[in-house]
């Protein structure tokens, strides 16, 4: 596993076609760093624990870029809870409806039979499983 830090945040950044400013670099580095999903106010705590000037319509837009070039994956467990991962390989989700916690699942772990027929001209780019779990009494 790639061991990330600031300073190759920028490589990763330019790979992607984004030009490397401080505040995208500290909002890779808060989702790279830790390797966990992690919502957009997450962020922001962590990225203004170091640096108090990033506003949330900078977390917000900075976030949309990274999703715009393919540098990070979107993951909505319902309506109101986004989560932005940055493992964009394919995989599936584990999500504790008690704690809010979201995990990865690998891909081989899960088969998915049944699938229906697609319209003509369309081809499968992906398949988003989100396993939802809770406690039980």
């Amino acid at each position: 596993m790639i061991q990330y830090n600031r300073d190759n945040m920028a490589e990763l950044l330019r790979a992607h076609d984004i030009n490397p400013t401080h505040q995208r670099i500290e909002i890779a580095y808060a989702l790279f760093s830790r390797q966990e999903h992690l919502s957009a106010d997450q962020v922001m705590t962590i990225v203004n624990d170091r640096h108090a000037e990033t506003s949330k319509a900078t977390v917000y837009n900075t976030l949309n870029l990274f999703l715009e070039k393919g540098l990070i994956r979107e993951v909505i467990v319902d309506p109101s809870k986004v989560f932005y991962d940055p493992n964009t390989g394919p995989h599936h989700h584990l999500y504790e409806v008690d704690s809010g916690r979201l995990t990865d699942i690998k891909a081989d772990d899960v088969r998915i039979e049944g699938l229906p027929e697609l319209p003509k001209g369309m081809e499968t780019v992906g398949i988003d499983l989100i396993v939802r779990v809770k406690r039980t009494a």
